[in-house]
């Protein structure tokens, strides 16, 4: 066997839950917005991390700055804030993701539309 090439390890995502927050336990799930859909303006329970799987997102957290997410680019929602835009981007291309949502104790909710 030849010598093992290293691992490449490239930082995505650093971001800082509530000081109180407790997870119990992980859920995953892979979400697709289909052309040129909103997700709509929501907030989660819970934090959420996840990554972009193919697309172009436009998502914006609270009153901060709009950004746009593409293919491997990873993102943050803190819990009970929220969210005006996670959006696809594209009319005619499906908007792929994952989302981990960290779940505490006896939580079961995973999203809630303020619209």
């Amino acid at each position: 066997m030849s010598d093992s090439l290293p691992i490449v390890r490239t930082a995505l995502l650093d971001a800082n839950l509530q000081a109180d927050t407790q997870i119990e336990r992980v859920k995953m799930a892979r979400l697709e917005l289909a052309p040129g859909q909103p997700a709509g303006l929501h907030l989660h329970p819970c934090p959420v991390v996840g990554f972009v799987i193919a697309g172009v997102i436009r998502f914006q957290v609270a009153d901060g700055p709009v950004v746009t997410l593409q293919a491997g680019d990873a993102f943050f929602e803190p819990a009970n804030v929220r969210i005006p835009h996670f959006d696809n981007l594209s009319t005619t291309e499906a908007a792929v993701f994952v989302a981990s949502y960290l779940l505490g104790p006896g939580e079961e909710r995973l999203i809630e539309m303020l619209e």
